[in-house]
């Protein structure tokens, strides 16, 4: 960890990568805002890794909460190799969020990452105080098994076009969606020192794999969850489709459902400024 005495980071591109031991793992994790109140941990994306987090979502949101960031085992910096279900992945989380000496925490989880905080409930319910999800479904939802399907048509879709893969899986591809995208992919770039290691290509499979489980297993009984929860995501997801956001607002009791029109997957990053009001407000009420 770095010292005590250098002086706080004032945005996501300047936080340092810290690390924390825990089970023989050694996990990578970013901090950033006031270290007071129930901090918000954000579950990250398939083949995500510290970087992949939109500055313009996390640095607003870190001016009022202590905003964490980390990967889980055997992404980027973290060691270890990364598990075949979404249940053990939940696991390393708590592991993680013990590790830091935290027994509150509020999550943010993005798509793979929401999987994982839904898994994460279902073990440890009081964790977790509030809960965000965004473009992610729940185990055993309609259509969910379909995900590796479109992911690898849509990275071979880019690789022709030597596009990232984000712009096709994140966004739709009209003049709206590829500008915003475009605009996205440059905002993961900001940090130009002290980046993360990328994602290999076998611990991406092995996510894919455990999406695919997930989607084939007993639906989850989302009654369980009643912790305040806020939902979101474009309408037209094609990664993880948008009627899967529709059903978990209709099974999460007291769930708010915010959908973003003409936008996809990433829809909470092409409209980062109306949604990261929202989210804000929600941790704070």
């Amino acid at each position: 960890m770095s010292a005590a005495n250098n002086p706080a980071p004032s945005s996501y591109a300047e936080a340092p990568t810290r690390f924390v031991t825990a089970g023989g793992i050694t996990y990578a994790y970013r901090e950033l805002g006031p270290k007071d109140g129930v901090p918000v941990v954000f579950f990250v994306h398939l083949a995500g890794n510290l970087d992949n987090w939109d500055p313009r979502i996390i640095d607003p949101t870190a001016k009022e909460h202590h905003v964490i960031t980390f990967n889980n085992r055997g992404l980027g910096a973290t060691t270890g190799g990364v598990p075949d279900s979404i249940e053990a992945m939940a696991e390393d989380a708590a592991t993680f969020i013990s590790a830091l000496g935290l027994d509150r925490v509020d999550v943010f989880a993005f798509s793979l990452g929401g999987m994982v905080a839904q898994a994460l409930i279902g073990k440890h319910p009081d964790l977790v105080r509030k809960l965000i999800l965004a473009g992610t479904g729940p185990r055993g939802g309609k259509g969910m098994d379909k995900v590796a399907r479109v992911t690898y048509t849509d990275i071979l879709r880019a690789t022709l076009v030597r596009a990232d893969p984000k712009e096709f899986l994140f966004f739709n591809r009209n003049a709206t969606g590829k500008q915003a995208a475009k605009a996205f992919i440059a905002r993961l770039q900001e940090r130009r020192e002290g980046r993360d290691r990328p994602v290999r290509i076998r611990a991406f499979r092995t996510q894919l794999k455990a999406i695919r489980n997930w989607g084939r297993a007993e639906p989850a009984d989302l009654s369980t969850i009643t912790q305040p929860t806020l939902i979101a995501n474009g309408d037209n997801d094609r990664m993880v489709p948008s009627v899967l956001s529709e059903d978990l607002h209709r099974r999460i009791v007291g769930s708010e459902l915010v959908m973003y029109p003409d936008s996809g997957h990433g829809g909470i990053f092409q409209f980062h400024e109306q949604f990261v009001p929202v989210a804000i407000e929600f941790l704070q009420r």
